[in-house]
């Protein structure tokens, strides 16, 4: 592998300073970290930005209710974003605030050049507006009554604003997202925003508001302040050095354009239509590429304050390391579709993965180097056929894990890693140095296993080290050396003979009771309540459920129910409310259709395990062949879920 020496700048989304970030907000620097590592260890001079985004109209309610003013409330939440990512051991370039005055200066020079061009024209809005998300929306957009974003309330608005013309650029933004097939990742994000927004047409942009004063002031128009999204995206240029006047510093000269923004997929719109049309209209090159991952949700539910079940970076720090809830966040979140978290499924891969894959396998083998050969670590070179499939494995682990970080895959590159550790555990079971240990003609031999071993180890804790930087510092050192450098990845026997690990290993990951976890987890759930004033957390009212008549088991068993995977999925035309899915059962293919539009997307439909009725008798839906049942909860609010396997199940298990 050739050294590569060229820049790399990436973004996270800047975090809303309207309150401490939860366990899924954190979710996005730890992927955004993993990658920056990356980069730099295959040789890439990596400019990595994150921060905060600090003005608008929910941060000057929230101020006003805490009873101080806006830059004294972000100041303090601000504070707290910064302390949680540092926290997680992110190694970001610029921490950025939208309050800071350079990034100001230019946001009111970047208005002033776009209203002096044409781009930007005075009028009246009056629509309906989401104050969390800081958007208006049409009757048409919205999604039953509320917002289409985040499901909150909208209240109708009226005020003098300034708008952007977006339909001038459209066209131009249309051809270079069809020119450019890698702009907006996932796949399915770019069909949404092509086909829900740019197609239809685009409505000029409110790029200003007077109802509220928390903003960057128009300079020439002191009553309106810059609407926040207009703010918010230019933090990508403003933090590198961009200067409106042409004065530009040399880090933006280098950096721009950004090579990824990282964001998550709520935000995708304003990421892909509002901020590269911003960029055309001042003449700069757009970003090489917009990745919009999903959500990270909790297993029982919804986090929420007033139940104190939100899941914090730093409460799971202090129970399971820094490292382990990094490689939970990491391996847990599918390429496309929302991952889940929850106390318990830590604590499973907690035992199997680290403690058990990987704590395990270093622990053994340090243990038998010195119990065998007083910790010196020797290749003897006398070789066995076994020895070539672990040779293989470990000098081709490197370029799948780069394919899988080129396609920003990072849980796929976390389990090609631990297929590496898989794999040496395995060559411990066919080896069977213990078993060597007791033939002093087999001596040399066993002094080549452990070394492949430690071998195999060191490339693995190299690879790991982007993910779970302590816990791969931890593991060179206890084998006497040092991380890998990126070109040596695919070799297989750089470890130095005589070296000498250490005498005592320490235990990189201890086995955890999931009660005595989930008792923490309650002492955790406590203090949030208490802060809160509550004393127990609320209980949701239970359900009336109406039984109906008894069946027999024999009307039970004459239903078949399976594991399906949703391969396409289309809004049924003419139908406000019916999806049409292809789904995947086994070896068979069916089409279902099910009145679920109002609660999914077609796009976050497409990749879902689901819950199928296999035998429900074929009928026609709005004129559509239907031929099964997708299974889902509701509420007593009309509210939908789908019924999802707990772990991952393979397409046509059985549900029994």
């Amino acid at each position: 592998m050739n050294k590569i020496r060229k820049k790399f700048y990436m973004t996270t989304a800047i975090a809303y300073a309207s309150g401490k970030p939860h366990i899924g907000n954190t979710y996005e620097i730890v992927l955004a970290d993993s990658i920056a590592r990356f980069k730099r260890m295959q040789g890439y001079d990596v400019f990595f930005q994150t921060g905060t985004d600090e003005h608008g109209q929910k941060i000057q309610l929230k101020a006003e209710e805490a009873g101080v003013s806006p830059k004294e409330y972000v100041d303090k939440v601000a504070g707290e974003i910064k302390n949680i990512w540092d926290i997680m051991n992110t190694s970001y370039d610029k921490f950025i605030r939208t309050t800071d005055e350079d990034h100001e200066i230019q946001v009111q020079k970047i208005f002033k050049k776009l209203y002096d061009q044409g781009d930007i024209y005075k009028g009246y809005y009056e629509g309906l507006y989401c104050t969390p998300c800081e958007s208006f929306y049409t009757p048409a957009q919205l999604k039953d009554g509320k917002c289409p974003d985040c499901g909150r309330e909208v209240v109708e608005a009226k005020e003098e604003a300034y708008f952007f013309k977006m339909s001038k650029y459209a066209q131009r933004l249309i051809d270079h997202i069809n020119a450019h097939p890698e702009f907006i990742q996932p796949v399915s994000r770019k069909n949404e925003m092509m086909n829900n927004f740019l197609i239809p047409g685009l409505q000029d942009l409110c790029v200003s508001r007077t109802t509220f004063t928390w903003g960057v002031p128009v300079d020439f128009d002191p009553k309106h302040v810059t609407y926040v999204w207009l703010d918010a995206l230019t933090n990508y240029i403003t933090g590198i050095g961009y200067d409106c006047d042409g004065n530009s510093s040399e880090l933006f000269k280098k950096n721009w354009p950004a090579d990824l923004h990282l964001i998550g997929k709520d935000i995708v719109r304003f990421h892909t239509i509002y901020w590269p049309i911003f960029l055309m209209a001042l003449g700069l090159p757009l970003p090489k590429q917009v990745f919009g991952h999903p959500w990270l949700l909790q297993g029982d539910g919804k986090m929420s304050k007033s139940k104190g079940n939100v899941l914090y970076a730093d409460d799971l720090r202090d129970v399971f390391g820094v490292d382990a809830v990094r490689y939970f966040v990491l391996h847990e979140m599918p390429f496309e579709n929302d991952g889940v978290i929850s106390w318990e499924l830590m604590v499973e891969r907690m035992n199997s993965d680290l403690a058990n894959i990987l704590g395990n396998l270093v622990n053994r083998t340090i243990s038998m180097s010195n119990k065998y050969f007083g910790g010196i670590v020797t290749d003897k070179n006398v070789c066995e056929d076994v020895d070539s499939d672990l040779k293989e494995v470990v000098s081709k682990t490197a370029e799948k894990v780069v394919e899988k970080m080129d396609g920003l895959r990072v849980a796929d590159a976390l389990t090609e890693i631990f297929n590496l550790f898989r794999r040496c555990n395995k060559y411990i079971d066919e080896t069977m140095p213990w078993a060597l240990a007791k033939e002093e003609e087999k001596k040399d031999r066993l002094s080549t296993v452990l070394y492949n071993l430690v071998e195999g180890i060191t490339t693995g804790a190299s690879l790991l080290a982007p993910f779970m930087p302590e816990t791969a510092e931890k593991i060179v050192s206890q084998l006497g050396t040092e991380l890998r450098d990126y070109e040596d990845l695919d070799k297989f026997g750089l470890y130095p003979n005589g070296n000498k690990v250490t005498e005592k290993p320490e235990i990189l990951f201890a086995r955890l009771d999931v009660k005595d976890v989930l008792a923490k987890a309650e002492e955790i759930q406590a203090k949030q309540l208490a802060a809160m004033g509550k004393t127990e957390k609320e209980e949701e009212p239970d359900v009336e459920v109406e039984l109906k008549p008894e069946i027999e088991y024999d009307d039970f068993m004459k239903m078949q129910f399976a594991v399906g995977e949703i391969v396409s999925c289309e809004a049924v035309k003419k139908s406000k409310k019916l999806l049409c899915s292809q789904v995947k059962i086994g070896n068979q293919m069916k089409q279902i259709v099910s009145g679920i539009k109002a609660h999914y997307t077609p796009e976050e439909m497409v990749g879902k395990k689901v819950m199928v009725l296999l035998n429900l008798k074929p009928a026609r839906l709005a004129g559509v062949l239907s031929e099964g049942m997708l299974l889902c909860a509701e509420d007593e609010k009309g509210n939908l879920a789908l019924m999802v396997p707990e772990k991952d199940m393979p397409s046509g298990a059985e549900i029994c």
